[in-house]
């Protein structure tokens, strides 16, 4: 850029002596250091003399607000009464996840909140946690993993077929799904996802594009996974007309990867920064929905969720096509998002994080572990619960305690119990390291209605 321009430089412009410049200062070393002083004097001193014009602007916007309505950084305090919750199957529930979500509900933006029979603390809202808020979304509230989701594709093939063609199935799960944070696809594809424009408007989600890109139809670590099972169904007046009866059934878990994971950090930090609060608390940082920054993550998490379901359709894809046959039918669900509902007849913020969307009528998939059964479901509508059901069955020990307390031939012993065949997965994803999935869904049985299963049957993790 030649020689550096300082904060002088935009004094001389005629920017007021406050926080504008730092901004103006911040965005043109992020995005445009590149560049000649004497063409980002020029734009900037057209966006001083006209910000309307840059509102919602990628790099000027931000500078643009903080000319006409900066803003407003001051420490928030928690309130002393909790907004109205309901939490299922708190028996089965540890004390810290309470306690996350009642602090949380004591947030000046909090309106209604619950926990989810499967709930285990986690970072700012517990995993599990549903909150409710007014016109402010927290990104810890969706978390790293932003449209984390389940994916199930039902094929018109007998149960028997898996036992039949067990090598070749496992094969297909060992040579085309691709795991953790380095493994990609040989060949990659393309998908109309990476045409959105918020790819070339957000600064950040455009370095991001080449990342997702290399890394669509992947699936992250953890507990994500690709897997073979039996579908069951046991409603004949589902949805989607298939006959009650066992069939092939696909399911996939994973989320947005890197694109996602990097969102996350990158507006989390804005938040705290923009919202302090607290110590205990600072992970609730929230960004209101009126700012340029709390506009910029609503459409990059939008787009990472949107990027997430283009994952699993690509999964989905290459699979069925080497099965060579089509899918019945497909049901699908986020379960790490915010979404615009109504909350007693406002529009709220609605954050799930590790819970299943269960409005009424609404499909979706809560899964078990890898030795038991996960659940089709219908949702209920129940507005305690904000129209939520579980995720999971939820962990009943934490990662570091399963490598204490389990080795690798109890892992072995439970597959063989069960007849599952396992292609990667550690020790911290232990069958035995989640809840009893029966137990999770008899304490929801006002949320969601069972409309078939789905058993794992050969099921591909991480290393």
């Amino acid at each position: 850029m030649g020689k550096k321009l300082k904060g002088k430089d935009l004094i001389n412009l005629g920017f007021p002596k406050n926080n504008s410049i730092n901004i103006a200062l911040g965005q043109i070393n992020r995005y445009r250091k590149k560049e000649k002083k004497d063409r980002i004097l020029e734009e900037a001193k057209d966006v001083l003399l006209h910000p309307e014009k840059y509102q919602g602007n990628a790099i000027w916007g931000k500078v643009a607000e903080g000319l006409t309505k900066p803003v407003e950084v001051r420490m928030h305090q928690l309130r002393n009464t909790r907004a109205p919750f309901s939490i299922y199957g708190e028996n089965e529930i540890d004390h810290q996840a309470k306690y996350q979500l009642y602090d949380a509900l004591k947030l000046p933006i909090a309106v209604q909140g619950a926990l989810m029979p499967d709930a285990h603390s986690g970072y700012g809202l517990p995993i599990g946690g549903v909150l409710a808020t007014e016109n402010a979304v927290i990104p810890y509230g969706v978390g790293l993993d932003i449209g984390c989701r389940m994916a199930l594709s039902i094929f018109p093939m007998k149960a028997s077929y898996l036992k039949g063609k067990q090598h070749q199935m496992e094969n297909i799960l060992k040579d085309h799904t691709k795991f953790g944070m380095y493994e990609t696809h040989d060949k990659k594809q393309d998908h109309e996802i990476f045409e959105r424009k918020e790819f070339q408007d957000i600064p950040l989600v455009k370095r991001l594009k080449t990342k997702a890109y290399n890394q669509l139809g992947t699936s992250g670590g953890g507990n994500h996974f690709v897997e073979f099972g039996i579908v069951n169904i046991v409603d004949e007046n589902n949805e989607f007309n298939v006959p009650v009866g066992e069939y092939v059934g696909l399911l996939t878990h994973s989320g947005s990867r890197g694109l996602g994971a990097n969102i996350a950090k990158h507006y989390t930090y804005l938040a705290t920064k923009q919202c302090p609060l607290p110590k205990n608390v600072q992970h609730l940082a929230w960004l209101d929905l009126n700012t340029h920054d709390g506009q910029e993550y609503w459409l990059a998490m939008n787009l990472a969720g949107d990027y997430a379901k283009a994952c699993h359709d690509n999964i989905h894809k290459r699979i069925t096509k080497l099965l060579g046959v089509k899918p019945l039918t497909m049901i699908e669900n986020h379960h790490n998002f915010a979404w615009k509902e109504q909350v007693d007849g406002i529009e709220r913020i609605v954050h799930r994080k590790g819970a299943t969307p269960a409005g009424k009528g609404v499909l979706g998939i809560i899964p078990g572990s890898m030795t038991a059964p996960g659940y089709i479901v219908r949702g209920k509508g129940n507005s305690d619960s904000l129209q939520s059901a579980s995720h999971g069955a939820g962990r009943k020990h934490s990662r570091r305690k399963c490598k204490e307390k389990f080795t690798k031939s109890d892992i072995k012993h439970q597959l063989k119990m069960n007849d599952v065949s396992l292609i990667g997965g550690g020790i911290d994803e232990a069958p035995m390291a989640y809840k009893n999935i029966k137990k999770v869904m008899g304490n929801q049985q006002e949320l969601v209605d069972v409309v078939g299963t789905f058993t794992p049957k050969i099921v591909r993790m991480d290393k």
